[in-house]
């Protein structure tokens, strides 16, 4: 095992010893209690904390003796579920390696680490946002009328954290500033306040995130994003900090071309980086702009696929046909099932673009839902403009198979 200095050798540490072994978002409350129960098997302490509105247990893991208090917690939001394995995996390799690596050792002394791996296990159970009660966790935060909720709050009061961590996923298509670039992380270090004064928590985790970024900056340069820190009141990230432990949030989005791994791999990656930031004293030194100037989150800037210069038939309507870019946008859905894809926007997109993009200026585009809306599903077909078609034809793609099939977000037969 590496001694895992540096952010890459984190990433190594990660590739060598993780213990999560399916995509984050095919992981269901069994995963993860089977996840739990190897985290047992090394050594580390894993409760019940509590149980969720479909009385599903919400378990607590407490790593460290020291007196420096950190909390985390993943999956208040059912759909978003990156952090969930990357936190297993973090338990993993600090008792892993607590007698092997100083630092390590160093942090079990100085670090006392409790987090809460999937808050809404019924969420998740459905892959959904909310709770069974269907209300927002992260809207419940003054109101508690949610048992997860409820047990949020009294883990915080209970342990009372120096810092803590909230963590979430957001759209894959959000994007870092006015580029075109995924917001793969973005951070924020919440205020807590309406009037956004500050403080020395605060100040004390603008540091802990600039660590972050460095480290991040190795694997994603231009793809790490500042949250929007407007207040809301009914969120538990802000309260949290009101209440006395200033949160740090971090929201996971998209890097095309790479799959969930690459994903639970970089919130290791920043667990880490944090946990040793707070350890060897550079939460207090550390150069702050690294996160200051971090561009905002951005979105409706890109789709998943644009096609370019589309010349639209209509079913019914051929003697009107028009060109059009077209944009496509995915659903988030569990990798083992094929998500949506749906139009969302035709017309000029040049000042758009595509995490996938075609051009179709050589054919003809044909819907295969018999109409083109936002809204309608992304399917199309294509046909080569050299050819003849009989397009009132009454089974158009028997009759004239298509040069090209984009169907469920996949070519089924690619464009020449």
């Amino acid at each position: 095992m590496t001694a895992a200095q540096t952010p890459e050798e984190f990433a190594k540490a990660w590739d060598e010893s993780h213990i999560s072994d399916k995509p984050a978002s095919d992981v269901r409350h069994e995963d993860l209690k089977v996840y739990l129960g190897k985290l047992k098997e090394l050594g580390l302490k894993v409760e019940e904390a509590g149980r969720s509105y479909g009385d599903r247990e919400i378990y607590q893991v407490e790593w460290g003796k020291g007196p420096f208090k950190v909390f985390l917690w993943s999956q208040m939001h059912g759909d978003e579920p990156t952090a969930t394995p990357a936190l297993i995996d973090l338990f993993a390799f600090l008792e892993t390696n607590r007698e092997k690596i100083v630092w390590v050792g160093e942090m079990h002394n100085r670090l006392t680490i409790r987090a809460v791996p999937m808050l809404n296990p019924d969420g998740a159970e459905v892959f959904q946002r909310r709770n069974l009660q269907w209300i927002d966790i992260n809207r419940d935060a003054r109101s508690l009328k949610t048992p997860e909720g409820q047990l949020l709050k009294r883990l915080v009061d209970e342990f009372f954290p120096d810092v803590g961590f909230n963590l979430h996923n957001q759209q894959e298509l959000t994007t870092a500033g006015r580029s075109f670039n995924q917001a793969t992380i973005s951070l924020l270090a919440v205020n807590g306040r309406p009037d956004n004064s500050t403080y020395p928590g605060y100040e004390r985790n603008k540091r802990i995130c600039a660590e972050i970024v460095r480290a991040l900056e190795n694997f994603i340069p231009g793809h790490i994003a500042q949250y929007s820190d407007s207040y809301n009141s009914q969120a538990f990230g802000d309260n949290i900090s009101a209440w006395g432990s200033p949160v740090i949030l971090i929201e996971t989005g998209g890097y095309h071309g790479k799959g969930e791994d690459f994903l639970i791999r970089l919130n290791f990656i920043a667990f880490l980086t944090a946990l040793r930031t707070m350890v060897e004293g550079r939460m207090e030194g550390a150069d702050p702009e690294a996160y200051n100037s971090l561009p905002p989150n951005s979105s409706g800037r890109i789709f998943s696929l644009v096609i370019r210069n589309a010349e639209i038939v209509i079913p019914g309507k051929a003697d009107k046909p028009y060109i059009a870019d077209i944009g496509i946008n995915r659903e988030r859905r569990r990798a083992q099932f094929i998500p949506p894809v749906y139009v969302r926007e035709i017309g000029d997109l040049s000042n758009r673009k595509g995490l996938e993009e075609v051009d179709a200026s050589a054919y003809f585009v044909v819907p295969k839902e018999g109409s083109l809306r936002s809204g309608t599903l992304g399917s199309f077909m294509f046909y080569k403009k050299s050819r003849e078609v009989k397009w009132d034809s009454e089974n158009l793609e028997k009759d004239f198979p298509p040069d090209g099939i984009y169907l469920f977000g996949q070519w089924i037969k690619p464009l020449e």
